[in-house]
């Protein structure tokens, strides 16, 4: 029914913020880089190894509880949270999480297991009849493995955009949706570090599907640039630019804006194993939208845009075909 509302056309001059538009992203990428480096990720387990235990909470049974039980444990630190876990039945459960513990032998991954396995016997003792919905254990060096292979599909996936667009378009085409995509994922990382929300193989999944959604919205607005630079050979790249951004503008933001309706649904009613998951697609799809119509089409303008074969000038005296 809203479609109704939205304007047959509109005629925002987006190119003329382009340089304001591009200083705003230089100093938020800035600013994500110094959070990541001064403040740093918050790597859940698959990345930075540990344990993580979730259990259905007993009755009159709170988490300073279950604090009480793992203090005596000799663990570390430990974190204990209570959450609503995901399903029909929307349970209480309390999450439980402690870090990589030092092996005497060397045998690291022996050494989290019976760790992880000391504390289930603590809770069962302490909890008769506990309901265990979830345990794992990794170890530093399957986390170390998981990061690496996590960046390296990253940074695949980044290489064969580039490519898909400089086949598909032009090298300055590649250039700036290539540019876009940073942009997007370091912002996102940038938000991890403010929020602290957990970085892990779900949120790396998260960035991927970010990339794909972006890359998406810039494709099918550099095809539209394209048809119009044919189509208008002399007029000014800025104005062709602007002209294609406004006929997409309405199909990209109510895909956006569905987009998003679905997400925070996730967010607010997914539980606490989607919660970060979906914080990042909700941020990286309002990023990869303000970077679609500003970031990849200003360094697009910036490259300098080809509107084709231009039309031969005439030279004076000059009466060959």
């Amino acid at each position: 029914m809203l479609l109704q509302y939205w304007p047959q056309k509109t005629n925002v001059k987006f190119m003329a913020l382009r340089f304001s538009a591009l200083l705003f992203s230089a100093v938020i990428i800035a600013a994500s880089f110094f959070m990541i480096y001064t403040k740093g990720l918050n790597f859940g387990i698959d990345f930075a190894g540990g344990s993580v235990i979730e259990i259905e909470r007993p009755v009159d049974v709170n988490e300073e509880d279950v604090r009480t039980v793992m203090s005596g444990l000799g663990l570390g630190e430990v974190q204990v949270n209570a959450a609503r876990g995901t399903g029909v039945e929307g349970v209480e459960v309390i999450v439980i999480r402690f870090a990589t513990q030092t092996a005497e032998d060397g045998d690291q991954d022996a050494a989290q297991q019976a760790a992880n396995n000391r504390v289930l016997e603590a809770l069962e003792t302490a909890f008769p009849g506990l309901n265990l919905r979830s345990s794992a254990a990794v170890g530093p060096k399957v986390s170390g493995e998981l990061l690496r292979s996590g960046l390296i599909a990253l940074g695949v996936a980044l290489a064969l955009m580039m490519v898909y667009i400089s086949v598909r378009f032009q090298w300055k085409y590649a250039v700036g949706a290539v540019a876009a995509l940073f942009h997007d994922v370091l912002i996102t990382m940038g938000m991890f570090s403010l929020t602290q929300f957990e970085f892990n193989l779900s949120t790396i999944a998260a960035l991927l599907t970010i990339v794909g959604y972006s890359m998406n919205d810039t494709v099918i607005v550099f095809d539209r640039v394209r048809e119009e630079a044919r189509k208008y050979k002399k007029m000014e790249p800025a104005k062709i630019i602007d002209l294609a951004i406004n006929q997409t503008l309405s199909r990209t933001l109510l895909t956006s804006g569905t987009t998003l309706l679905a997400l925070f649904s996730i967010y607010l009613f997914g539980g606490t194993v989607l919660s970060g998951m979906s914080f990042a697609l909700i941020f990286g799809v309002i990023v990869g939208t303000y970077s679609s119509v500003f970031v990849a089409s200003s360094v697009l303008l910036l490259l300098g845009l080809d509107q084709g074969d231009r039309p031969k000038r005439e030279v004076v005296g000059f009466q060959g075909a």
